[in-house]
């Protein structure tokens, strides 16, 4: 049921009192209400201390002071919206719930006496760190600006780049106490509208009462298969490569109070891409992703193939008997590649709490003790350790992260189901794995496209980076309105 609206009386005494008591103004000291009597009539600013421009409020009371009572008239709000408040965003509202909504997320109230409605200022400012570029999507070359926390920056970073006429950024806010910023990008020339209205509809269907990891509770929400590790959503820090989503016909969603933006919908494919491919030669770009491809795949499958191979050695082909262990050691071999499994993990989450002054020391005391102590006292084994570590650069190698965290959980569910079942066992998880991708959707969007279902063009693509001249056509799974580039 729609809350009844609460009229904005002329009577500023009775506006007043219930805006001090809806913003708490006497038991919050950032929320901060000045009385004022500028042309003869009472005025009162309501407004959040460290969002306010300081500069802008003073120069617009200063210019208030000088005004006459009959300046105001006949007509005193349209006199003051059109003429006596210099500045760019003014608006009125008659509802002073929403007027409470406003002045919390940042923008100024004016309150005038005889006047029923309040007038907004949007004269705010948040606090913001500089668009560094982002640490996970690093290129040697390229763009060094990346996304921060203020939706109103980021929508300015990504029109920067795109200049289309026809690139929207809808608002919407979701939260019913949080009221968080949102903003739905797509170029309306391009993108589907079937996926814009199921992304937006999506998001209109989100009922909670706040949104404190931002982008992350939106996903969760938007996404479904909360037991499903697969990331159904892109998460991207960086302008550039969400400019060149937008291009294909992709929708973005900004969160405010996020420096990653959501990229839908996506396939399995599009976590494998960087931007570094496309700021090298085209071939140079070919086997940088021909060699990510090998390096994530090999953090999946080289673990669970190498204990199949250790445990059943007639496997082998002959002249390979170098692939298993020479020495087993005290413990067995499957503890000992889950003793180390859960080692990274241990070291990964001490590396995000250690402050840098002392991650030097923690590498030493992770490649003493992990390495060398616990090969000599027999723990593991110096092959449990190689193969290990080839699978962990596998997964540093994951351009992205929420992609590297889900292929870590099913190496570790493969590995299990090889060491219960043995070769059938392997086949059976990777199997399923192909199947639990194959059955995946994103908005719609087959997540293992184009592998399943096969598209020739669109697959050798994804295999090898294509010149930009020659990637002439926009992904045909996004259904785009203009097909050609």
């Amino acid at each position: 049921m729609n809350k009844q609206k609460k009229q904005v009386s002329t009577n500023i005494d009775d506006n007043l009192s219930y805006l001090k008591t809806e913003l708490g103004v006497d038991k919050s000291f950032d929320v901060i209400q000045l009385d004022q009597e500028y042309a003869g009539r009472k005025m009162s600013l309501f407004l959040i201390d460290g969002f306010a421009k300081d500069d802008i409020l003073h120069f617009i009371m200063k210019f208030l002071a000088s005004l006459e009572p009959e300046q105001l008239e006949p007509n005193p709000l349209e006199k003051l919206l059109k003429k006596y408040i210099p500045y760019v965003e003014v608006e009125k509202v008659d509802d002073l719930d929403a007027v409470v909504d406003t002045v919390l997320a940042g923008p100024t109230a004016l309150v005038v006496d005889g006047i029923d409605y309040v007038i907004i200022i949007d004269a705010r400012t948040y606090p913001v760190r500089g668009p560094q570029e982002p640490d996970t999507e690093r290129v040697v070359r390229g763009a060094r600006d990346g996304y921060v926390e203020t939706i109103v920056f980021n929508t300015a970073l990504t029109r920067r780049r795109v200049r289309d006429r026809t690139l929207r950024m809808e608002y919407q806010q979701v939260g019913r106490r949080s009221k968080t910023d949102i903003c739905i990008c797509y170029i309306e020339d391009i993108a589907d509208p079937e996926q814009v209205a199921a992304v937006k509809n999506s998001i209109s269907k989100i009922d909670t009462d706040g949104l404190p990891m931002a982008e992350k509770t939106i996903e969760e929400f938007i996404s479904g298969r909360h037991y499903n590790p697969y990331p159904v959503v892109r998460y991207t820090e960086r302008p550039d490569t969400a400019a060149a989503h937008l291009y294909e016909g992709h929708v973005i969603v900004m969160v405010d109070g996020s420096p990653s933006v959501l990229i839908t919908p996506v396939t399995f494919w599009h976590h494998l891409q960087h931007a570094e491919e496309y700021r090298n030669k085209p071939v140079v770009g070919a086997y940088l992703r021909l060699v990510r491809y090998l390096a994530v795949f090999a953090s999946m499958f080289l673990l669970p193939l190498w204990y199949l191979f250790s445990v059943t050695p007639e496997l082998l082909p002959e002249g390979f008997g170098f692939i298993g262990p020479n020495e087993i050691g005290q413990v067995p071999l499957f503890l000992q590649i889950l003793i180390i499994e859960l080692g990274l993990d241990m070291l990964r989450m001490a590396a995000i709490h250690t402050p840098t002054s002392l991650a030097t020391a923690l590498g030493l005391v992770a490649a003493l003790m992990v390495g060398q102590v616990a090969v000599e006292v027999g723990l593991l084994s110096n092959e449990v350790i190689l193969y290990f570590s080839i699978a962990a650069i596998g997964t540093f190698a994951t351009p992205s992260y929420e992609l590297s965290l889900a292929n870590r959980i099913i190496r570790i569910v493969l590995l299990i189901i090889t060491a219960i079942g043995g070769v059938v066992g392997f086949v059976i998880g990777v199997t399923a794995w192909i199947v639990m991708l194959a059955r995946m959707k994103s908005f719609n969007v087959p997540y293992m496209w184009p592998f399943i279902p096969f598209s020739y063009r669109a697959m050798r693509d994804i295999l090898f980076r294509a010149p930009i001249p020659l990637k002439n056509r926009r992904p045909t799974v996004l259904h785009p309105k203009d097909p050609d580039r």
